[in-house]
């Protein structure tokens, strides 16, 4: 069979489970998805709205609304990829039963579903923050692009790496639930690095989430100067993530058969 035969072939596959999987999440009205994108949108305008009323100043900037966003959207796209691929294989297993159909599928078509899900909350919310605070739109807008994808990559390598100990270990998905949460107050999101001392902002670095709440900021703001912030640290992890995680699965699917 020819090269291009086989990506045109795996290309349709894809396709056809990310429109399954739509229909699976969101059901078949497009006010499902629609939903989906308005719920977590809200969640985060109310989480804005009590940190805004108690007084709270944003650490940069004079929108703590844009601040805010700019950390916690970035944020959740990764945690988002990161927990829900752990679990796409196990509760997709029945489609395996399908000759064209391998694991890979069906983890590609979640990851294409979130992303596509969390780029227009992205757009959705920062339009809303834009028109009703009068924040400033981004500067560089290919730089937040950038940011935004690489942490996405991360969030696959993460979650494909998560899927593979999952099925290895079933208990790795309590474990990664407890070693997760604590990157909710080490990625950035409600506060700029470079107000700790040196010592903090190194271990701080270690972190590579960060880097991609810092790239985002970078390329929102004009004066944005971030000291912590690795392009190439936030690209080689989410490289290893990605090869650990696709390896690990092929070597479990040899083991399978």
């Amino acid at each position: 069979m020819r090269m291009d035969s086989v990506i045109t072939t795996q290309a349709r596959v894809i396709g056809a489970l990310v429109l399954r999987e739509t229909r699976t999440a969101f059901g078949d009205t497009q006010l499902g998805y629609l939903w989906a994108i308005v719920n977590p949108a809200l969640s985060t305008l109310v989480l804005v709205f009590i940190f805004s009323s108690v007084g709270r100043s944003p650490a940069f900037g004079t929108s703590f609304a844009l601040f805010f966003a700019t950390g916690i959207l970035p944020f959740q796209t990764y945690s988002k990829l990161s927990s829900s691929l752990m679990a796409a294989i196990n509760s997709s297993r029945g489609l395996l039963s399908y000759p064209l159909v391998n694991e890979v599928d069906i983890l590609i078509s979640k990851y294409i579903l979130i992303v596509l899900t969390y780029l227009m909350i992205v757009v959705l919310f920062f339009s809303i923050i834009i028109i009703g605070d009068d924040a400033p739109l981004p500067v560089h807008i290919e730089q937040c692009a950038m940011g935004f994808g690489a942490l996405t990559l991360l969030g696959l390598g993460a979650g494909t790496s998560n899927a593979v100990l999952f099925r290895l270990w079933p208990t790795w998905k309590q474990l990664e639930s407890i070693i997760s949460k604590p990157l909710f107050f080490l990625s950035g999101i409600f506060y700029v690095p470079s107000d700790f001392p040196t010592h903090i902002v190194k271990l701080l670095s270690w972190n590579p989430v960060l880097h991609g709440v810092e790239w985002f900021r970078e390329g929102y703001y004009s004066n944005y100067n971030s000291v912590v912030l690795s392009k190439s640290y936030l690209l080689t992890c989410a490289l290893v993530l990605l090869l650990f995680g696709f390896l690990g699965e092929r070597l479990y699917r040899k083991k399978s058969f």
